[in-house]
């Protein structure tokens, strides 16, 4: 029994997606009016029907009260009845009104037809028709308190009566039939205007559902239904928007994670390469002086000084790694402020002058005094300390330095050059990446440890700049780089 009675609900439901939301809403609408139309009509029907009785009822009614009035009061009826007979005679419909008055069971006045009282006690005395001289009359019968008088007013029945009481106005009827035929005309209209409306948000919701690729249109009636639609339409756009940008950076996000995982491992690969050379030879030296318990002291302080210099490279490069992985981990977390840069390049120029760093080379700053840019002094200033390292190991010329090249709204613009060798142009791209060597015999051998260029590629782009490098037309390389101003720059500038 359940399982029927569900059938028989999806079936009407089922019935109801197949008809249309302008046939669903029209047709209870259409019923609806025609039912008003139906009940306006017998109502008004009713009331013309009320009407035209009382324009036969009223007038004998008035008639006899008037002549009862008269013999209550001891009046002579008699002016009155000429006076009516008078009256009624310029009325085509009244004229044929009848009249019987009769005192004490005796006709003392007649006018017409009479009504036997026989007949007449039959009947309640409502308005009725009744058999006389083989013609049927309406009467209205009236009597004194006493009973004495009674008084019968009657009018013929006959084709004129008939009309008047039968009448139901043909043309009210054709009015009627006219008006529900407008109203069901506008309901068609306006129910097909919104189920136009609601078949358009269906089938949107519809292929919104299974197609992705489906495109809305916005084709909708500048209406208050059709706003809605137009809102409901933006809504999805947007959604399928925010469902791209989602994609998109979870893909960019997907490919960042995938990228650092890459970077990671390589930079794992290239330590556990990089601290094989040092391990093995400080281990190799060492195994030497311990298993040779005779060897030359000479030759034994020969190899502890060399596992020195390999102990200091390998503790450089843990240094350095350390370095880069806490620049990119945590640039966020950097301590900036603002900072003259001439002063960063002045004390790096004195630090390397002084500790013998520079070799042959020649120092040169070339920053004017309040260039403030908002970064961390020991990080700009061991950038500066790695790019000198890298032109002495690396330029075999005679000069490097930093310049100031120029600022915008946001950035100075600095380049830190030497007048060496330079490289090749194919090495260039590569220069910022870990470990990466020209050539890694030289770098071993003065002491390199593939980190300095990346630890300053880090350093720039922790502080929110960029770096790039290229061969200067004169010879040698040129680190073009950019550092944020500090928010006070025009007040530091101006007391300067």
């Amino acid at each position: 029994m359940a399982t029927t009675s569900s059938r028989a609900r999806d079936s009407a439901t089922d019935l109801r997606r197949h008809v249309s939301y302008h046939w669903q809403l029209f047709v209870p609408l259409t019923v609806a009016m025609w039912v008003v139309v139906a009940g306006m009509g017998l109502w008004q029907r009713h009331n013309m029907e009320m009407i035209n009785d009382a324009r036969v009822r009223e007038p004998l009614e008035f008639i006899n009260s008037r002549i009862i009035d008269a013999y209550e009061n001891e009046l002579d009826p008699l002016p009155f009845i000429n006076f009516m007979a008078n009256y009624y005679k310029e009325n085509p419909l009244y004229e044929k009104v009848c009249l019987s008055v009769y005192d004490r069971g005796n006709l003392v006045y007649n006018n017409g037809a009479i009504i036997q009282r026989e007949v007449a006690d039959e009947n309640t005395g409502e308005l009725v028709h009744v058999q006389d001289n083989d013609a049927n009359f309406f009467y209205k019968a009236a009597r004194t308190s006493d009973g004495r008088i009674e008084v019968y007013a009657m009018m013929p029945f006959d084709s004129e009566i008939s009309v008047m009481l039968d009448e139901k106005s043909e043309d009210f009827w054709l009015i009627m039939l006219g008006i529900a035929v407008v109203l069901t005309v506008i309901g068609y209209y306006s129910t097909r205007h919104f189920g136009r409306n609601i078949s358009m948000l269906r089938d949107f919701a519809e292929k919104a559902a299974t197609s992705p690729d489906f495109v809305p249109s916005a084709d909708y009636p500048h209406d208050e239904l059709g706003d809605i639609s137009r809102q409901i339409v933006h809504i999805y756009q947007e959604r399928l928007q925010a469902l791209e940008r989602l994609k998109h950076e979870h893909e960019v996000a997907m490919h960042a994670m995938e990228e650092k995982a890459r970077v990671k491992r390589q930079l794992t690969n290239n330590i556990n390469h990089e601290l094989k050379t040092p391990i093995g030879v400080i281990k190799g030296y060492l195994d030497t002086i311990v298993n040779t318990p005779d060897i030359d002291p000479e030759a034994a302080h020969h190899f502890i000084v060399k596992a020195q210099q390999h102990a200091d490279r390998l503790a450089q490069l843990v240094a350095d790694v350390t370095a880069i992985s806490r620049l990119q981990d945590g640039s966020s977390l950097i301590n900036v402020e603002a900072l003259d840069y001439h002063d960063i390049v002045f004390g790096v120029g004195v630090d390397i002058e002084e500790s013998g760093t520079l070799g042959n080379l020649t120092f040169e700053n070339g920053v004017r005094p309040g260039v403030y840019v908002q970064g961390n002094y020991n990080l700009l200033s061991g950038m500066l300390m790695n790019l000198v390292r890298n032109a002495v190991a690396y330029s075999r010329g005679t000069v490097c330095g930093v310049r100031l090249t120029g600022e915008d709204e946001k950035f100075y613009h600095f380049e830190f050059f030497d007048n060496g060798v330079g490289v090749g142009d194919e090495h260039l791209e590569h220069l910022f990446e870990r470990f990466y060597r020209i050539d890694a015999g030289r770098s071993r051998k003065v002491g390199g440890t593939g980190l300095g260029l990346p630890i300053v590629e880090s350093t720039v782009e922790a502080h929110g700049g960029r770096i790039s490098v290229r061969n200067a037309d004169t010879g040698g390389l040129v680190f073009a780089y950019t550092l944020p101003k500090a928010p006070t720059t025009d007040n530091k500038e101006n007391k300067s």
